[in-house]
């Protein structure tokens, strides 16, 4: 293993593989999008990781079961059923119109078809998927790179998590926003949030952001921002919340994206990137919760006693 598990990801030398990478996400999120029941602030469309890379967790299909990895180690995408069968779509430089195509092949194949709204989410301009021959890179090292960033920032955001009992989201990944996030409510209800987001129904934001909210995550950039950073933003920000002292002193508020952001390479260069990321989560919220007047003390966790409850299993 590398002495650091966390690697360098330059957004400028991977963009085109992140673009591509971002509409092939949403080509496979779509799918649990149009089979899951919904839940709650559209958390039954996510992905999530694993230890070869990004999966859909189970899917219904009727009395039927399946699930579709992005496995980022053999570079394929691997659709398997609950009745032993399995179609792969290799991920190698193509089209993200060809890799659609391969996709719906196989799940066919499979006697899984599903139609889904071919229009991608939250980007603009919005290509349908059949139709970009535009995005059509694939560099697997820096897939392989991105995901080792994303399973690292998983391990220590379920730590962050866990010091938590009030209502929180699980660690997800979303495909429309192409971010790693976690998300603790206040258990209050917010004002309604103005929408506006690209290709993305108003009624769908205002539900995501019906309560109040303190958000972390992780985000690999774009051309407005080409670098990866961490982020923190609450909704509604509290009074104060933009001029909160939080941690690392190398994090700051950005006006332009209303959040508190931390670059990745400061994290990835520290001493301890746990810490320093475990850091910059935790003042984040107690500046959101503290300006919020958040009920703190009901809302963080009691810890059992683990040894003694492990003696008497």
């Amino acid at each position: 293993m590398e002495p650091n598990p966390w690697p360098s990801l330059p957004f400028a030398e991977w963009k085109e593989t992140c673009a591509t990478l971002h509409m092939w996400t949403q080509i496979v999120g779509k799918v649990r999008l149009a089979l899951a029941p919904w839940t709650n602030h559209s958390w039954h469309v996510t992905l999530y990781l694993t230890a070869r890379g990004l999966t859909t967790s189970p899917i219904p299909f009727g009395a039927r079961v399946f699930q579709i990895d992005f496995d980022f180690i053999d570079h394929v995408l691997r659709i398997q059923t609950n009745d032993g069968r399995e179609k792969t779509v290799g991920l190698a430089p193509k089209s993200v119109a060809k890799f659609h195509g391969e996709m719906m092949t196989a799940l066919g194949e499979l006697g899984l078809p599903v139609k889904i709204n071919t229009t991608p989410n939250e980007v603009d301009p919005a290509i349908p998927f059949e139709q970009n021959e535009t995005n059509a890179s694939y560099d697997p090292d820096f897939a392989n790179r991105f995901w080792r960033v994303l399973l690292q920032s998983d391990r220590v955001f379920k730590e962050f998590r866990a010091e938590f009992c009030g209502k929180c989201s699980p660690v997800h990944f979303f495909w429309g926003s192409f971010d790693l996030a976690v998300t603790r409510f206040s258990g209050r209800r917010a004002p309604q949030h103005p929408g506006g987001v690209p290709h993305l129904p108003d009624a769908v934001t205002r539900e995501a952001y019906s309560q109040e909210v303190s958000s972390l995550g992780f985000w690999p950039g774009n051309a407005m921002m080409p670098e990866p950073i961490f982020y923190s933003y609450a909704y509604p920000a509290p009074g104060g919340f933009s001029e909160a002292k939080v941690q690392p002193a190398t994090a700051s508020f950005n006006p332009q994206l209303k959040e508190f952001v931390l670059p990745y390479e400061e994290v990835r260069q520290a001493a301890s990137p746990d810490q320093m990321l475990l850091d910059f989560a935790r003042s984040t919220y107690d500046a959101a919760a503290t300006l919020g007047e958040w009920d703190r003390a009901a809302l963080m966790e009691i810890k059992p006693d683990l040894q003694s409850s492990r003696q008497h299993r």
